[in-house]
């Protein structure tokens, strides 16, 4: 059977044979499932460092306004990681990560295609 290409895009491709992702290649025959997993990021460090603003505040309000704005843009700029988890017999394995949602789910429904086309 030919090789056919489901999806191809910087350092990650996805064919009937293989999936390979920052230079680590995956079977297609191994590959059992696939889902997108969420990496929510971390937000303790935006809201202690807003709360030690807001301490601040007392003493130099300008100063403790701008910790507290600081710790407001660290805990809203902080974007979550998205992972495309990989079930094979051996487990799961997170094949790529990306902050991009869209990116993840082009690759989830490449590597579904490829396990379709492969049955």
């Amino acid at each position: 059977m030919e090789e056919r290409t489901f999806f191809e895009q910087g350092d990650v491709k996805v064919t009937n044979a293989r999936f390979i992702s920052k230079g680590q290649t995956y079977a297609m025959r191994n590959v059992t499932s696939v889902k997108p997993f969420e990496q929510k990021p971390p937000r303790a460090l935006g809201v202690i460092v807003a709360l030690i603003g807001l301490g601040i505040m007392f003493a130099s309000p300008f100063f403790g306004l701008l910790v507290v704005a600081a710790g407001l843009a660290v805990l809203f700029l902080m974007k979550p990681i998205y992972h495309v988890l990989l079930a094979t017999s051996s487990g799961e394995t997170r094949a790529l990560k990306t902050k991009d949602r869209n990116y993840v789910n082009q690759v989830i429904q490449a590597i579904n295609d490829a396990m379709v086309h492969r049955a």
